[in-house]
């Protein structure tokens, strides 16, 4: 068996409380890990294995010059969400990095924006099953109109968190 992470423990204790509460103390605890989606006031609607659905406010902090949401800050909810959903199906000895982030903006957005990342079984599996590795964590980010204002391509990959010593090393 695997060892858990601290992203899995958090959902884990997190599950037990009821659902308001829950969105509210994964978007807490990940935020306080993260401080640059707290920052950003990315929160989690849904953190679950396979699936992350997360929104942002068209709020001032992350506003841009003609009223949109910025796109720094369309890429950080892109790259959170994706971040969330892949590192819930890391093995704790994996440590997730964020490889690629091909981000194409397509239209203007306009209100708050609201991502969906999935992570299918057969690439949880490989996760658990490889030492290292990368794949693309699909996502899908939608504004108020429920149009998709950027396309994203995000490439997460993972490594051991710890090197193994160099062979003949003295």
């Amino acid at each position: 068996m695997s060892k858990t992470n601290a992203l899995q423990r958090l959902t884990a204790a997190a599950a037990r409380l009821p659902a308001p509460l829950r969105r509210r103390a994964v978007t807490a605890a990940f935020t306080w890990q993260v401080r640059f989606a707290g920052t950003g006031g990315v929160r989690f609607e849904v953190l679950e294995s396979g699936k992350a659905v997360a929104v942002m406010a068209n709020r001032g902090k992350v506003r841009n010059h003609i009223g949109g949401i910025h796109a720094a800050a369309m890429a950080l909810l892109a790259e959170t969400t994706t971040g969330a959903v892949f590192g819930l199906a890391l093995p704790g000895d994996k440590l997730p990095l964020l490889k690629k982030m091909e981000i194409d903006y397509v239209r203007r957005a306009k209100g708050g924006l609201r991502a969906e990342a999935t992570l299918a079984l057969p690439q949880r599996k490989a996760l658990a099953a490889k030492e290292r590795g990368e794949l693309v964590v699909p996502v899908r980010v939608t504004d108020a109109d429920g149009e998709e204002p950027i396309q994203c391509r995000m490439t997460w990959a993972w490594v051991p968190k710890q090197r193994k010593a160099a062979e003949g090393a003295a």
